[in-house]
């Protein structure tokens, strides 16, 4: 069985995401939504009261402090309410707390890469979700290399993830 070529997807009828991969073929088209507020660096709530969840990426919480508030205003700079956006899933939809998971999208931008990039978010996958781990990756290294957002001041000397685990002492 031949593997089909490039021009023969594009005339398929296939579009190229902006990154340069091509879709699943069993990936839902992307999703709308306004957004009403956000709830933190990682999470918002769409005005018809879906809440979302962005996926590959992990930011401080609000309780460690400054941290996680300056997470949420990178955020709320980025989606303010009523923005429209584009939610792109992978392969599970929803989490274990009912939260929409997506890539979202303003434009041809990614929020959540473009949250990786600033230094306000982390690389964080969770198989099977990993549609853009290896973009997500790269936005890190070049942020974390150049000391933007929060790894210039030790913002995430301890992870979001260990510090919900109470791994790493209170913010004060």
């Amino acid at each position: 069985m031949r593997r089909p070529t490039l021009a023969g997807l594009l005339l398929g009828g296939l579009a190229l995401h902006s990154c340069g991969s091509a879709p699943r073929p069993d990936s839902p088209p992307p999703v709308s939504c306004v957004v009403e507020r956000v709830g933190d660096g990682d999470t918002f709530t769409c005005r018809d009261g879906r809440k979302v969840r962005l996926l590959g990426i992990d930011t401080p919480e609000l309780g460690q402090g400054e941290p996680g508030r300056e997470a949420h205003e990178a955020l709320r700079r980025l989606l303010p309410p009523g923005t429209a956006v584009r939610l792109e899933s992978d392969v599970a939809a929803r989490d274990r707390y009912g939260r929409v998971l997506a890539y979202v999208w303003t434009g041809s931008r990614m929020v959540n890469e473009t949250l990786v990039r600033q230094g306000w978010a982390v690389l964080y996958t969770l198989p099977p979700n990993v549609k853009y781990a290896d973009r997500l990756e790269r936005a890190q290294r070049e942020a974390r290399a150049a000391r933007a957002g929060l790894w210039a001041s030790g913002g995430f000397a301890c992870s979001p993830r260990a510090w919900r685990r109470r791994e790493c002492p209170a913010a004060p």
